[in-house]
């Protein structure tokens, strides 16, 4: 666990390290479709990403997996990659919301990923790590868990 945690932030360093003077904003609001995936199960929805200045954006989503939703908003920070004109790195957190039949629980999910918006094209694509912090009865870390997103840009 260590060590993973280790990799992921030296990888943070590198691409903060050769981002420099790089827009991150190359849309101004996307919707589409996000996918969090990994320990546990699979969640699938819409979601949709605003950029309210260059490098800042929310983000908001309503995921579904068998009987439990998720409906969750995060800030992210963004960053262009310089020399690869539709590549960014972000990284955020946000508060999200799991409501079940039985119950329900609060989640603090960070994440951090790349983001790559087809220069040529009104699509753009994303891929993160996002652990997951459940706070309730039972509270648990799950470091395994990852988001997919796909999304059409105007």
């Amino acid at each position: 666990m260590k060590k993973v945690i280790f990799i992921s932030f030296f990888c943070a360093l590198i691409v903060c390290g050769v981002s420099h003077r790089a827009d991150a904003q190359s849309y101004r609001t996307g919707v589409g479709l996000f996918i969090d995936a990994g320990d546990g199960r699979t969640f699938v929805g819409p979601h949709i990403k605003h950029f309210f200045s260059p490098n800042n954006a929310g983000q908001a989503m309503i995921l579904f997996a068998g009987r439990t939703t998720i409906i969750g908003a995060e800030y992210s920070y963004n960053q262009g990659v310089a020399g690869a004109p539709g590549l960014s790195w972000y990284v955020g957190v946000g508060p999200q919301v799991a409501i079940r039949r039985e119950d329900s629980y609060f989640i603090i999910r960070p994440a951090g990923g790349m983001e790559f918006k087809i220069p040529s094209a009104p699509l753009a694509a994303s891929l993160d790590w996002r652990p997951m912090w459940a706070l309730g009865e039972y509270s648990e870390f799950i470091p395994g868990r990852f988001g997919v997103a796909f999304k059409f840009t105007f």
